[in-house]
């Protein structure tokens, strides 16, 4: 089951911050990730959450996002990261293609 991993950043170094984006994506594709937000626009919808920086990525499965995030290929942007940001992350388990599917069907009967 796909997994997204969701950092709520704040770039405390700017300069150093560059650096650890110039090496991080190579890692996450290594371990069959790929950005699916990096840094855009955030505009609330509800509540008071308003992230400086949201980054998130999508990988296939929970133990894929942690063994990037335990990497050796990973561990000198992470060091980057926490010297240049500070940062709230979490792994989240996507819906099953199963309740995809009830999703759609559900969108479906909506529509009528």
């Amino acid at each position: 089951m796909v997994a997204y991993v969701i950092n709520d950043m704040i770039v405390t170094d700017p300069a150093l911050f560059e650096e650890y984006k110039k090496l991080s994506p190579a890692t996450v594709a290594l371990y069959g990730g790929r950005f699916l937000a990096r840094g855009g626009h955030v505009d609330p919808l509800e509540g008071d959450w308003s992230p400086k920086r949201l980054v998130i990525i999508e990988f296939p499965s929970v133990d894929q996002a942690r063994a990037w995030s335990d990497s050796p290929e990973y561990a000198a942007a992470k060091q980057l990261r926490h010297r240049s940001a500070l940062s709230k992350l979490i792994v989240v388990e996507g819906a099953s293609t199963g309740a995809l599917a009830e999703g759609l069907q559900a969108e479906r009967l909506w529509a009528r």
